[in-house]
């Protein structure tokens, strides 16, 4: 496997935020607590540790409910070890999140679940005395359906129809088997499809809901490695967050704190960030069985939109107090029961997770529970050796193949043209003899400067139109070598987009088998603030 990198900002694709946190510009220091170098998680240790945020009696609830929810499904010893050492305080997570996306849905997927276990070696090796765990937080309490019933496999959208409402991780597995059907059409009978065809029925056809069958398909891509997987809709957990579900419904602390943290966000001068999230009143929805609905706060009740469920100040406390469960966190929220419930350093996700993590830092601040590292996740683009060997005789470096697609076009065909379509050295001439003619406008009659500009601008259009029907025409006559250089471009980006934010794993499992993982595992490097380009 080769291994190079290009930088966030070069590519494209990540948000001036995003590169501006890499680059560490001081006028995001006060959205963050520390940036993520090794040197820092000491200091977070030592502060987690100082804090006590999690108590011992903590631990061993969040170890029990983790032993339950892993008492029918076989793992590694690994897996179990790292559980147990959850209770010891001198164990610390890092997590990372994702939807349950049917068969996981894009490549990023693998990427975040090998950025976390790799960051745990990392750790484990600088500072011994301590343990790390890697933590896969499953979304079970989204409800967009529509956002994770699907998966791409070679241009083909491989799709689950169903009926859906609720919580998505209690959703019913039933009508998977015509989406399996389907799917082992599509991958032959090799020896790598017929595992993948295994992977699938065991997961989904096997287990009655969603969780359930993410959660076997998770833990067997990365038992060997310790990953340990959560399912936070458990009414213990839930328990451990009732002051701050209560908070939120009395005090509104997050909407108070966060909008304002949005207006300083708004308010930094030529940064124009944007905001990701916005809170509301009361950031938390109520769950039933099919229902998930927000709670709002209106003529001195609560209720449940789109229901009849209300409830006064009192009944609802008292609700929450005897039945956590069915209250739900939403995307302002989440992150605070995450770091509530886990001991834990880091947050591990892509640019637009990290973008609202970055609202919420006097949130915590407010309720007295540390912040977290915040580490973007890895960026893969993987090229195959006779991708890569053909991208070597055209000419084609990575940068050329982030760009965008009439970019990348006008740029080969400018170095392959055998003349020279660049009128650049003309247009600075051509400048430079009206300047002789402004001179001379100055000194003669200054009307004419008017006249003298319009004569400028109508020489540089028709220099740029000479020069935009001179690429065409070679474009033309390169048509060939333009066609072999696109189709390249376009097998690494799908529909004109990232690989990892279209491609499922499948594809690369089936030439690659149980070597995919490995490899990902070897060589891809957290700490490393660059997007990676992977030839296997």
């Amino acid at each position: 496997m080769a291994l190079e990198g290009i930088s966030f900002k070069k590519t494209g694709y990540f948000s001036s935020l995003i590169c501006d946190y890499l680059d560490e510009k001081p006028e995001l220091n006060p959205f963050y607590n520390r940036f993520p170098s090794l040197e820092n998680f000491k200091k977070q240790v030592q502060d987690k540790e100082r804090s006590k945020d999690v108590s011992e009696s903590q631990r061993h609830v969040l170890a029990s409910v983790l032993r339950k929810q892993y008492a029918q499904i076989e793992t590694s010893h690994m897996t179990v070890e790292n559980i147990e050492s959850l209770k010891s305080h001198k164990t610390f997570t890092i997590t990372t999140g994702h939807q349950l996306n049917l068969f996981t849905g894009p490549l990023y997927f693998l990427y975040k679940i090998v950025s976390t276990i790799n960051l745990t070696k990392i750790l484990k090796s600088t500072y011994p005395d301590y343990n790390f765990v890697p933590i896969y937080w499953m979304a079970t309490e989204d409800h967009d359906f529509e956002e994770i019933n699907y998966f791409n496999f070679k241009g083909k959208k491989i799709h689950w129809e169903k009926e859906s409402h609720g919580a998505v991780g209690d959703l019913s597995t039933e009508g998977l088997k015509a989406v399996f059907d389907l799917f082992s059409l599509e991958l032959g009978h090799t020896k790598n499809a017929d595992y993948l065809k295994s992977l699938f029925r065991y997961a989904y056809l096997e287990h009655s809901n969603l969780a359930d069958a993410t959660r076997y398909l998770a833990n067997e891509l990365f038992k060997d490695y310790g990953l340990v997987i959560l399912n936070a809709a458990d009414r213990d957990l839930k328990q451990l967050f009732v002051p701050f579900m209560e908070n939120e419904l009395v005090n509104e602390m997050a909407f108070k704190t966060v909008s304002k943290t949005n207006e300083h966000i708004n308010n930094l001068p030529n940064q124009p960030y944007g905001i990701q999230v916005n809170p509301r009143e009361i950031n938390l929805f109520y769950i039933s069985e099919n229902l998930r609905e927000r709670i709002v706060f209106e003529n001195n009740m609560y209720s449940v939109v789109n229901t009849n469920i209300t409830w006064t100040k009192e009944a609802i406390l008292e609700e929450v107090k005897t039945h956590p469960e069915r209250f739900s966190p939403n995307v302002i929220m989440r992150p605070l029961y995450q770091e509530v419930i886990l001991p834990n350093l880091c947050y591990i996700g892509g640019g637009g997770e990290l973008a609202y993590w970055l609202q919420l830092k006097d949130f915590f601040n407010a309720v007295n529970v540390p912040f977290p590292i915040l580490l973007l996740r890895n960026s893969v683009l993987i090229k195959t050796q006779k991708q890569s060997d053909k991208l070597g005789k055209l000419g084609i470096s990575n940068e050329d193949l982030f760009l965008k697609r009439d970019a990348f076009i006008n740029k080969k065909v400018r170095e392959i043209s055998n003349i020279d379509i660049d009128f650049s050295t003309q247009k600075v001439l051509l400048n430079q003899e009206f300047e002789a003619l402004y001179t001379l406008a100055e000194q003669t009659d200054k009307s004419f400067l008017g006249a003298v500009k319009a004569q400028e601008i109508k020489q540089i259009k028709g220099l740029e139109h000479l020069e935009k029907r001179l690429l065409k025409a070679q474009k033309k006559k390169l048509a060939e070598q333009v066609l072999r250089m696109t189709e390249l471009q376009n097998e690494l980006f799908p529909n004109q987009g990232l690989q990892e934010r279209n491609t499922n794993f499948s594809e690369f499992y089936l030439e690659y088998g149980e070597e995919l993982i490995p490899s990902l595992i070897e060589n891809l490097q957290p700490l490393r603030s660059e997007f990676l380009v992977v030839t296997l």
